[in-house]
């Protein structure tokens, strides 16, 4: 397969207002990036541990409160290194001995590995599912916690997040939100953890972590802490949580990442909070998906639509249709980052449909789509 894309000229009519479809990093809002330029350029150089940008940690840490409907008690905590470090402290900090672990894709495999690793905790209890669809927790004594995966960013497989009925009372339950968190419903008494980073639905870039904590996770942190259990300091949760009790974070974030990420939340909050923004993602993911499934070379990759994403779409092409031909035409038109996820070695184009994504762009890239399948039949 050449790397050049054919010489197709999808017409201006047809492209999306912004091509960007990227799973994450994702869409910028162009006026977050102005934004940058105004109010956030007498920030951006400033010192963490003080004003004013201690100030922007404490608004990113209300508005994340306030879009979730946190409980009394529940916390925001933040730290640096994403949700890739985000797994080795809870392997550190929120499994006390035992956890089971939902595996249904690459993400959603990567905690387990953590724990599997670590030579201070049982292995892990694994429960698996094909690909394309989601497995169901399964309650069992002495598991101290389930880890769960709201929205599978490598198969655009989506799940309802809830306790595992007949779990130990004191059983907690963290869900890995990357790209579900603003995106995707979910109620706060379902969860103990809900982390993510800011780079998908809260239209940011990478590099920071994000956990709504409800306070049997606090006081799991300050049991395992109190334990004595040796933790590396740049993973160390409780100190974590010290320090966004501060608005700030242990060591120096990256500024423009947290302006972003307020930027794009104070707009979902003043637009209507989780109403509007997964109001928009679930436009995207009718059209998308309507559109799959009349479309005559093309078809959902998710077989039951109640487990299909709405923030990150996967749409298999008949065999006689080349998908990453398909993708190249549309990169060389301005309309980038649809690819598949590539481990999963499928003809697809994967979609993303987060909040800062207008639902008639992903309108116009079915259009786009089906005019490059006809210049290339």
């Amino acid at each position: 397969m050449p790397d050049t894309a054919p010489d197709i000229t999808i017409p201006r009519d047809l492209l999306p207002a912004d091509g960007r479809f990227g799973s994450g990093p994702s869409k910028v809002r162009r006026s977050a990036v102005e934004a940058l330029a105004g109010p956030g350029g007498a920030i951006i150089g400033t010192s963490h541990r003080h004003e004013p940008v201690r100030s922007v940690v404490g608004r990113l840490r209300a508005g994340l409160s306030e879009l979730f409907h946190l409980p009394d008690g529940y916390e925001v905590v933040l730290g640096n290194g994403g949700t890739t470090a985000f797994w080795d402290i809870a392997t550190f900090c929120l499994v006390e001995r035992h956890s089971q672990h939902l595996r249904f894709g690459e993400f959603s495999s990567k905690f387990a590995a953590a724990v599997q690793a670590a030579p201070w905790l049982d292995a892990p209890d694994v429960v698996e599912s094909p690909t394309g669809t989601h497995p169901q927790a399964e309650a069992r004594p002495g598991t101290d916690l389930y880890a769960l995966t709201h929205n599978e960013t490598s198969t655009g497989v989506m799940m309802e997040v809830r306790r595992p009925e007949g779990a130990d009372a004191d059983a907690l339950v963290a869900v890995d939100a990357t790209s579900a968190a603003a995106g995707l419903r979910v109620d706060p008494a379902a969860f103990d953890v809900y982390y993510f980073a800011p780079q998908k639905s809260l239209a940011s870039d990478g590099g920071l972590w994000v956990a709504l904590m409800s306070p049997a996770a606090l006081a799991r942190v300050d049991k395992l802490k109190a334990s004595g259990r040796f933790v590396p300091a740049f993973l160390d949760l409780s100190s974590a949580v010290d320090n966004s009790r501060l608005d700030q974070t242990y060591n120096t974030p990256a500024l423009v990442t947290l302006l972003l990420a307020v930027d794009q939340l104070e707009w979902a909050l003043s637009n209507g909070g989780m109403g509007f923004t997964c109001g928009r993602c679930d436009r995207s993911a009718e059209i998308i998906y309507g559109w799959a499934e009349q479309a005559p070379y093309a078809s959902p990759f998710v077989a039951k639509p109640d487990e299909r994403s709405h923030t990150v779409a996967t749409i298999d092409f008949a065999d006689e249709v080349d998908a990453a031909t398909v993708a190249k035409v549309l990169r060389a038109n301005g309309v980038v980052d649809t690819e598949p996820y590539r481990r999963l070695g499928r003809n697809q184009l994967r979609v993303a449909m987060y909040p800062a994504i207008e639902p008639e762009d992903i309108r116009a890239l079915t259009a786009s789509i089906d005019y490059v399948v006809s210049a290339l039949s």
